[in-house]
């Protein structure tokens, strides 16, 4: 039997309107903290989008209480599991949308492209009429992406549409089809809405992200190349949802290899060789003494604040 680590994560999302989201705040709130839970939930109008992580049973039952919601009973989920909790704070936050793409008027329960399944998706990015575009963020694109497909070069979500607008006559020539993927699926699914909204007709999205292409698609047959950054502590995943070799850069919380620490612009929990050139010296300084703070920390045994990681997709 396949050992599993303590702590069960779960990855959620779902495009829905809700009214009040305000009201749910509380109790979403309330039941996480009855659980011992740890990680972010966002809620918006359009939704809800979160990570959380604690006891198994807890999740369970927070995943049962959620899809009680009305709207919520198709909630998109993903587990994993941890040895040690990856978050230390239970936030549930009010925000304008639940993945910023920046655009008034997009509504993934409206208008989407077409759902594709991962076991369709080859045949469909082979097709020489299809545009492939990686709707993610840089840092990850730069570990791994479908073959053939298009880096937008983004440093967040939100830069996506500007991109899209200015190199649309581009993408469109001698194309007819539009196909695009995230993580998990809800960046390109709110990216898809978009380009609906701007015209084109013939749109794709890869349903279940390239987590779920990575879990049900043989490496043998697989147009996936490198590995897939993942918003947790596993940082990284390859085919079969094996871990990667990537780690963390506690300073800018970008992925970083063996070779990036080899670097002498990298330096644990301060700099990475993506990250110098962005920070100043007071910056630096700053991190280090915070990396000091978290080495006390795990020599007293405790843990510190300092080294919670992001989740998003």
């Amino acid at each position: 039997m396949e050992f599993m680590h303590p702590i069960k994560v779960a990855a959620l999302y779902r495009f829905v309107a809700f009214e009040a989201p305000e009201d749910l705040q509380p109790r979403i709130h309330e039941k996480c903290i009855a659980g011992g839970l740890a990680g972010t939930i966002l809620l918006a109008r359009e939704g809800i989008n979160g990570t959380v992580a604690g006891n198994p049973d807890a999740i369970d039952a927070l995943i049962a209480f959620l899809r009680a919601i009305p709207g919520c009973a198709e909630l998109d989920v993903k587990y994993s599991h941890a040895k040690e909790m990856p978050f230390y704070r239970m936030k549930v936050r009010l925000k304008k949308e639940i993945v910023t793409l920046g655009v008034d008027g997009i509504d993934p329960k409206r208008e989407v492209g077409t759902y594709v399944q991962a076991e369709d998706w080859n045949a469909l990015i082979s097709d020489p009429d299809t545009v492939l575009i990686d709707t993610r963020n840089d840092y990850e694109v730069a570990i791994g992406t479908f073959e053939g497909a298009i880096d937008p070069r983004t440093k967040s979500f939100s830069e996506f549409p500007e991109w899209f607008r200015a190199h649309r006559a581009e993408l469109e020539a001698g194309k007819t089809k539009f196909a695009m993927f995230c993580t998990g699926g809800i960046r390109c699914e709110k990216s898809t809405a978009f380009l609906k909204a701007e015209g084109i007709d013939d749109v794709y999205h890869l349903e279940g992200g390239i987590l779920r292409y990575l879990e049900n698609i043989p490496e043998a047959e697989s147009k996936w190349q490198g590995e897939c950054f993942v918003f947790d502590e596993r940082v990284s995943v390859t085919h079969g949802l094996e871990l990667g070799e990537m780690e963390l850069c506690h300073a800018c919380r970008r992925p970083i290899s063996q070779n990036d620490k080899l670097s002498g612009h990298f330096e644990e929990g301060v700099s990475c060789p993506a990250c110098f050139a962005e920070r100043t010296e007071e910056d630096r300084a700053r991190f280090a003494e915070r990396q000091r703070q978290i080495a006390l920390a795990k020599k007293r045994g405790k843990q510190h604040i300092g080294v919670n990681p992001r989740a998003d997709d």
